[in-house]
């Protein structure tokens, strides 16, 4: 069922402090910041030769993350990123083995265009997984 990975996601703070830093002291290649307001975040991909980190901060004081960097303040890993070839029919399988999809269970567009789903942490050892359509 999985493909590649897809990209390791930290939150941060600020990110334009974020970006200044891996832009930097890392000479990394940045994208440009992308509001996603379906999902509270505000997003930025550095970008690597075998796959991406996503640098996000919160969109307001609703959003997950805002929550996440309560409990962590100097932000952190929030999840990790593995493609899918059908996410509908890697959801089904989940559910039938007893993984819980957060959220309605039904796929939004993420960052990249592409449906996404979240795995709960809990089901895959305190890791929270994206799950997005190749």
């Amino acid at each position: 069922m999985l493909g590649r990975l897809n990209h390791v996601a930290i939150a941060v703070p600020n990110l334009g402090a974020a970006v200044l830093l891996y832009r930097k002291s890392l000479e990394a290649i940045v994208t440009a910041p992308q509001r996603l307001p379906e999902h509270g975040v505000t997003v930025v991909f550095v970008e690597l030769p075998n796959t991406k980190i996503e640098l996000l901060e919160p969109l307001g004081e609703d959003s997950p993350i805002a929550a996440f960097l309560l409990k962590n303040p100097s932000g952190g890993m929030h999840h990790i990123c593995y493609e899918v070839e059908n996410i509908i029919k890697s959801r089904d399988h989940l559910i039938a083995s007893g993984a819980r999809i957060l959220g309605d269970g039904e796929p939004k567009i993420g960052a990249h265009g592409k449906p996404v789903l979240f795995l709960h942490p809990k089901d895959f050892f305190g890791t929270l997984i994206e799950l997005e359509q190749a």
